[in-house]
């Protein structure tokens, strides 16, 4: 004749019935513990309920979830491995009962929930959470005190709920892993960021980029809008990109419009969003650009571009801080800094009506204008070196360095297309090269003209074929450090036509050693 399970034990089940139903049904960890600690408390008449887990490198032991604490008591919760009962559990991996709190000096109290008068009728129990034999957290309780065989049912109760809740833990221990694993790294690309576009970074020793970084570095930690001006390829992302990484928006997003990209039937709905059902086609709601950069920095390059209806909405975003949708019910407040660019003489623009007085006004709160490269030719070398380095690395091949005659080509060019053109230009550049070296023809035909290489016009053929020949005997005699052997192996021929070529073009090979 079987027995009747006891009340307790009939209890027991119940309880854990309704653990398995709670981890099946609910996918929020945090959401299924606190539901499990309440169920334990209710039914089972216990004060505190806590889940605490073990830190990723395995030294602290911290409460991540609990029932009857508050937020700063939660906080307070933190214990050495080894330290206080807590830390015993962790650090033995073996459940402890502390009959009553008041008698066990172990028994810290770190959490300052328990006043004086209940720790003498107080037990508590802390059983580890193992999983593949690894002790990831505890589970403990604080009960009334009745006997020793009660708290030995607790314990065994507790001991299955761990076993069944240590999946779950463990899950939970692997996300804020990789948690902090994210944080640190966004952390190091906000730093990177933030050291890559600094504005002591900006290639030119010009004194007008000079200028333009002392600006940067004054309106940077500002809320200020800031009107970006220079003709196209002069760099005026880059600026955007240092005011943004340098402020106190720095790690909030960043979000860039190319107005003039954008068809002009849906620039409103870009930059403003839209309500489903706004227009033919709108089958979702959809945040504007505007909304996406809330708290951080909206970039609108080509602002002349915007149409005049698009302008209007402009206006109201900067004057009221806010944004309607297209089919929107109302206004929707935002936080956002405004930075924008044009090439277009906007003064221009304005007396032709195209583009609004009051708008420019709004615009032009701190402008900042960035010298074309023909203004600023002492910079030209370096931001070809510069690019020789970075698309070298790009494209894993060895460049040495760039000829003599290849940078007068580039000194002479008026570079209508600013850095933007240089850097074309020494990409190509580098990948018709096959000497690690960019010579003169290398460089597109654009600056290959007369006035470019000093080519007189009267007997070109003649005056640019001995000027292409000298380039390529310096070329070899500076690879080959004035050796004129060894330039001559270079160029496949024998020293003694070298020799005599060299005599010819009026080159002294002693000028090329290093």
């Amino acid at each position: 004749m079987s027995t009747q399970p006891t009340a307790s034990a009939q209890q027991q089940i119940s309880i854990l019935h309704g653990i398995g139903q709670i981890l099946g049904s609910t996918t929020e960890f945090e959401e299924a513990l606190n539901a499990i600690l309440k169920l334990m408390c209710d039914q089972l008449d216990m004060s505190l309920g806590t889940v605490s887990l073990l830190s990723q490198e395995a030294t602290q032991v911290s409460i991540d979830v609990a029932y009857g604490l508050s937020q700063s008591e939660i906080k307070r919760g933190r214990y050495d491995v080894g330290e206080g009962i807590t830390g015993k559990v962790v650090e033995s991996g073996k459940p402890v009962i502390v009959p009553r709190i008041s008698s066990e000096p172990l028994f810290l109290n770190r959490t300052g929930a328990r006043g004086s008068a209940a720790k003498s009728q107080t037990s508590f129990i802390c059983v580890p959470i193992l999983q593949q034999q690894q002790v990831v957290g505890t589970i403990s309780v604080d009960i009334p005190y009745k006997n020793n065989e009660n708290l030995q049912d607790t314990v065994r109760l507790l001991s299955i709920i761990s076993v069944m809740i240590g999946q779950s833990v463990a899950a939970r221990q692997r996300a804020r892993a990789e948690q902090t694993e994210l944080l640190d790294e966004n952390l190091r690309l906000q730093n990177e960021l933030r050291e890559r576009f600094h504005p002591a970074n900006l290639i030119g020793n010009a004194r007008s980029m000079q200028e333009v970084g002392q600006l940067i570095g004054q309106v940077a930690p500002s809320d200020a809008t800031v009107l970006l001006r220079g003709a196209s390829g002069t760099g005026k992302e880059l600026v955007a990109d240092a005011i943004h990484y340098n402020s106190l928006r720095a790690n909030k997003p960043f979000v860039k419009v190319h107005v003039a990209a954008l068809p002009e039937t849906l620039v409103e709905s870009e930059l403003f969003g839209h309500e489903r059902g706004a227009y033919t086609g709108a089958s979702t709601s959809k945040a504007g650009r505007f909304e996406r950069a809330r708290g951080g920095t909206i970039f609108l390059d080509e602002i002349g571009e915007l149409s005049p209806s698009a302008q209007v909405k402009l206006l109201r975003v900067l004057q009221n801080r806010e944004v309607e949708r297209l089919g929107g019910r109302g206004p929707v407040s935002i936080d956002v800094r405004v930075v924008a660019a044009t090439h277009i003489d906007l003064e221009k623009a304005m007396d032709e009506g195209s583009f609004r007085e009051d708008l420019f006004y709004r615009l032009n709160v701190f402008p900042i204008f960035i010298p074309p490269l023909r203004e600023r030719k002492s910079d030209i070398t370096r931001l070809a070196d510069h690019f020789l380095e970075k698309y070298s690395r790009q494209y894993g091949v060895e460049m040495h360095r760039i000829s003599t005659p290849a940078i007068d080509m580039m000194m002479s060019y008026h570079w209508p297309g600013n850095v933007r053109e240089l850097e074309n230009c020494i990409e190509r550049a580098i990948i018709l090269s096959n000497d690690g070296v960019i010579h003169g023809h290398h460089l597109p035909p654009s600056l290959q003209t007369a006035d470019a290489t000093g080519t007189p016009v009267t007997g070109s053929f003649n005056a640019m074929m001995r000027a292409y020949e000298r380039e390529i005997v310096i070329e070899a005699l500076k690879n080959a450090r004035g050796n004129m052997a060894e330039a001559a192996r270079t160029l496949g021929t024998t020293t003694r036509i070298f020799s005599y070529r060299i005599q010819k073009l009026d080159i002294c090979p002693k000028n090329y050693k290093k």
